[in-house]
């Protein structure tokens, strides 16, 4: 497959974010990989695009490569694809994707503004990668990246699409739903995943739990996670709903929300407080109704998938062509459970979690269940515990402060930024 990195760092060469895509190169060297600096280049490119009109249609695959400036791309990418479409060229059928770096502040409307772009010039654009400037240097980063990759061509080959041949032993999903006896069309949805799913569904409808109520916000649960009502849903749901290796949830839209009866199941979920214990096991939906037109409800799906720790693999509606949305949806639910597939948090999960995190441990004293989580899994990752790394800052700052100083080192100090990431490249 042809690789077209459009690098849209003014940093060129020196780019953070180019490095994780040099790394996916060296990982995957049966792939051509070829590169437009786009960043460093914007002038050039004015002058004559034609190179560039001429990589964009060799390419199999469009990758934009870029670190997320203020909320979205840097301006000399923002150009490049202004020059793209005044060229007047064709780009419709072409396929792209994303490869960003940022402290995931907003990198969310960055990749929307890619992704509305492409959508104007009839590309297809795909589900990025969201990394942290320093992940490619741990192994967790690396993991995820050349994750990412082998789903990007898993999808591009059509894997995604692809059905399944009888029963795969071993694991199971469950499908959460409020199915009414009127729910007819729904009901379909739910069956015809069910038997075109490889893995086996239990289905569980919350219309039949005995629910003594909504949550009365009264913090019984805070020390133990012990509900106060007795009819047993905080035991339902971790010694059944959360015991399977994806969940699925079905409803039909109702107030542009999954209905009251979720909210409900929803809200009792407090039993566990603010603690991620589903992290890693993959989402999805089934969605009866005009899903596309819900913006608020696509926002909340995501985002809660994000915050959970849990990759997102799709929403199944009975817009458009409905058959082929259900397998694409049960295909992909396959492949996250196969290979424990989870892709780095965005704006959403970050921001969340850093917003719980410091809730928390502000309550801690009250909410000791969800401290002794947080403390276990690592969720306090405070900064002032990187002394080592504002101690470096410090030093650095001082440097840059001296006229004389900064002169001297010139373009070091964008190099030495860069070091440790070549070293990867080169290990």
């Amino acid at each position: 497959m042809n690789i077209l990195v459009i690098n849209g760092s003014p940093k060129g060469n020196n780019s953070i974010t180019l490095h994780t895509c040099l790394y996916l190169e060296k990982h995957n060297p049966h792939h051509k990989f070829e590169y437009i600096s786009a960043g460093q280049k914007a002038k050039a490119l004015e002058k004559d695009f034609r190179p560039a009109l001429e990589a964009l249609h060799r390419a199999d695959l469009i990758l934009f490569c870029y670190p997320v400036y203020t909320f979205l791309v840097p301006y000399q990418l923002h150009r490049f694809i202004e020059l793209m479409k005044e060229s007047g060229e064709d780009f419709s059928g072409k396929i792209s994707t994303q490869v960003t770096t940022s402290k995931h502040f907003y990198d969310v409307t960055a990749h929307r503004f890619i992704q509305d772009n492409c959508g104007d010039m009839g590309i297809r654009c795909l589900e990025w990668l969201s990394a942290d400037m320093d992940d490619i240097l741990s192994e967790k980063g690396r993991r995820q990246a050349t994750g990412w990759f082998d789903y990007t061509m898993w999808q591009i080959e059509g894997g995604c699409d692809a059905s399944a041949e009888g029963k795969v032993a071993g694991k199971k999903a469950v499908i959460v739903t409020d199915l009414l006896p009127e729910d007819i069309r729904l009901k379909s949805m739910i069956d015809r995943f069910v038997e075109v799913f490889p893995y086996e569904c239990d289905i569980i409808n919350i219309e039949d739990f005995p629910f003594m109520g909504g949550c009365l916000s009264c913090f019984t649960c805070a020390a133990e996670g012990k509900c106060v009502y007795k009819d047993g849903f905080d035991e339902f749901l971790r010694g059944t709903i959360h015991k399977h290796d994806a969940i699925m949830y079905a409803f039909r839209i109702k107030d542009h929300s999954m209905g009251s009866r979720f909210k409900m199941y929803d809200d009792r979920q407090f039993c566990n407080g603010h603690r991620t214990v589903t992290m890693g096991t993959p989402f999805g939906y089934i969605v009866e109704g005009e899903y596309s037109k819900e913006e608020n409800l696509r926002l909340l799906l995501e985002a809660r998938a994000q915050v959970g720790g849990n990759f997102l693999a799709g929403v199944a509606s009975d817009e458009g062509d409905i058959e082929a949305n259900i397998k694409r949806l049960a295909a992909t639910m396959a492949y996250a459970m196969e290979k424990q597939y989870t892709p780095p948090q965005n704006f959403y999960g970050v921001g969340g979690m850093k917003i719980f995190r410091d809730l928390i441990y502000q309550m801690r004293g009250l909410m000791r269940a969800d401290h002794k989580f947080f403390k276990s899994h690592g969720q306090y990752d405070f900064p002032q515990k990187k002394w080592k790394q504002s101690m470096m800052m410090y030093l650095i700052g001082g440097l840059m402060r001296s006229k004389k100083m900064k002169a001297k080192m010139g373009t070091k100090f964008t190099e030495g930024m860069i070091a440790p990431y070549k070293k990867i490249l080169e290990e």
